[in-house]
């Protein structure tokens, strides 16, 4: 199986949608520098861009949500894996919904000594603050001299 692609594919595709290419073409996962070693090859390139390209590659790899990293740096496409969700509901039956009344009480005790705010109360202080108030008024009193 080989992927040919013209000289105007390559030079318009990316490293990463050339290893998209070849994990669909094979169908199989690979360690990161044979899909490297590939993906240059296929792209017609020289060994100085293998080992400038490597971490370009990786990067790209990780940062691609087609892809899927694997145990031990394999990568494969992430359409070839799903997520295996399990949902028991057995599970919810032994659980304990109720709360100890103990501590229940508790919390109803705390309550009681929280201050409420909203409630009237006489408070004298606020007249003090406001006695030395002075209204300034935006208007010009040049008007009321006429």
């Amino acid at each position: 199986m080989k992927i040919k692609l013209t000289d105007e594919e390559i030079e318009t595709m990316s490293y990463d949608d050339v290893a998209y290419l070849i994990l669909k073409k094979y169908g199989k996962k690979m360690e990161t520098l044979d899909l490297f070693k590939k993906v240059i090859k296929i792209m017609k390139l020289n060994d100085d861009e293998y080992n400038k390209g490597i971490g370009d590659f990786f990067e790209l790899l990780l940062t691609d949500k087609r892809f899927i990293m694997l145990e031990s740096g394999y990568w494969d496409l992430k359409t070839n894996h799903r997520a295996n969700i399990i949902i028991d509901d057995t599970e919810d039956e032994d659980f304990d919904f109720n709360v100890d009344e103990e501590e229940d009480e508790k919390e109803i005790e705390k309550d009681d000594t929280k201050i409420n705010y909203d409630e009237d109360t006489d408070n004298d202080d606020d007249d003090d603050e406001l006695e030395n108030l002075v209204i300034i008024s935006d208007q010009d009193d040049s008007d009321d001299k006429l």
